[in-house]
Order: structure tokens, then C-alpha cells, then sequence
């Protein structure tokens, strides 16, 4: 099977790409029922309390790596190349594993809200990940 294929014991844990959000940590700390909020960063947020923020699962492993986030400090020019280069990291079969793992606790009948604290949600990780998301949850 390669690595971008889902078993079918995995169908179950597939959701639909729309119900797949992207959000600030600072813009949206308390959330919606019926969502399943991930933190998707690798360290948490500054200023922001573990009791304050309301996430389902901090989701650490499925963040682009130390050395990947370092190397892109959120410079624009440098988007495209991260992207290519936080994708593979999510092809590894540990962190594809984790990725797995965040579709199945999120189930078919929640909004999976993907949190970040980067202030260009439109060029970070979380960007990223949640286009890998929904090529992974597609039927």
C-alpha cells in the first residue's frame, strides 16, 4: 500500500474537505461545540494558557519539524520550497501514522479546526497540512 492510501478498515475516519477549517490560536481561543480542535504546532503558543486555550488534542507530530520551521521563518519567498519539504516530512510513516490518527479522533461528523499561532495562516504549516488533510479524507 503507498503511503498516500487508506485501507478500507481506515475508510472510517475519512471527512469531508469542507468541514476542514484553518484558525488563529489568539483570534479564536474558546471554539464551537461539535468541533475537534488540533493544535497543530509543534510548541505552544506564547501568552496563551493550557487552560484558556480549548484544544481536543495538541498535535505536535504532525507539525513540520524543528529544523524545517527554523530553516523557513515565515519568510514568503520561501512558502513554496517549505511546502514541498513539509509534505515529504508528512509522507513519513511515523508522521503519516500521527496524520492518521487526527482523521480518526475527528470522526465524520465534526468540523476538524486546525489551530495555529502563526499570524500568515495562508502561508504556514497549518496551510499546508490541512490540504494534505483533505487529499487523505477525500472518498
Amino acid at each position: 500500500m503507498e503511503s498516500g492510501d487508506l485501507s478500507a478498515r481506515e475508510y472510517d475516519c475519512r471527512i469531508p474537505a469542507a468541514i476542514i477549517e484553518i484558525r488563529r490560536v489568539y483570534d479564536d481561543p474558546t471554539g464551537a461545540r461539535g468541533e475537534y480542535r488540533v493544535l497543530v504546532d509543534r510548541l505552544w503558543p506564547r501568552g496563551m494558557a493550557k487552560d484558556t486555550l480549548h484544544v481536543d488534542e495538541w498535535a505536535k507530530d504532525v507539525a513540520p519539524s524543528t529544523a524545517l520551521r527554523r530553516w523557513y521563518g515565515h519568510v514568503p519567498e520561501r512558502f513554496g520550497e517549505f511546502a514541498s519539504r513539509y509534505r515529504a516530512e508528512l509522507r513519513r510513516p511515523e508522521v503519516a501514522e500521527a496524520v492518521d490518527a487526527v482523521l480518526r479522533a475527528a470522526g465524520r461528523r465534526r468540523t476538524l479546526v486546525l489551530l495555529t499561532a502563526t499570524k500568515d495562516v495562508y502561508r504556514s504549516g497549518a496551510k499546508v497540512l490541512a490540504s494534505h488533510l483533505r487529499r487523505r479524507g477525500a472518498p
